[in-house]
């Protein structure tokens, strides 16, 4: 499944224990919300294994974390895992400036996202 919407781009790539959502482009309050109605579906869907790509991220909003910290919360209250990887340096110093490396469990690469899955 790919979707485009404002800006950004999200596909969705299902694997058997584990669905990878690769997002491409800006995340602004106005693209925020498209990915918090994408990522609403996937767990609606059952999905409880999550790995976000960002590598092709270039602009991440407090919405756009917002959405992210809300996603990994709500999968983590179902025992499920959210895991983010490949984060831009630009994208890495908005994440570290707000303080969500701690709160994240981010990985380098997608291998080893899945690696920790």
């Amino acid at each position: 499944m790919t979707a485009m919407a404002l800006g950004i781009e999200i596909a969705v790539e299902h694997f058997r224990c584990h669905d990878v959502v690769r997002v491409q482009g800006r995340l602004d309050a106005r693209a925020a919300l498209s990915l918090e109605e994408a990522l609403d579906a996937l767990r609606a869907s059952g999905c409880m294994q999550l790995i976000m790509d960002f590598a092709e991220v270039d602009y991440l909003s407090s919405a756009g974390m917002r959405v992210l910290l809300s996603t990994a919360k709500k999968l983590r209250m179902r025992g499920g895992k959210c895991l983010f990887c490949a984060f831009g340096e630009d994208v890495m110093e908005m994440i570290r400036s707000a303080g969500f490396e701690q709160i994240f469990a981010m990985y380098l690469t997608e291998s080893e996202a899945l690696a920790a899955i």
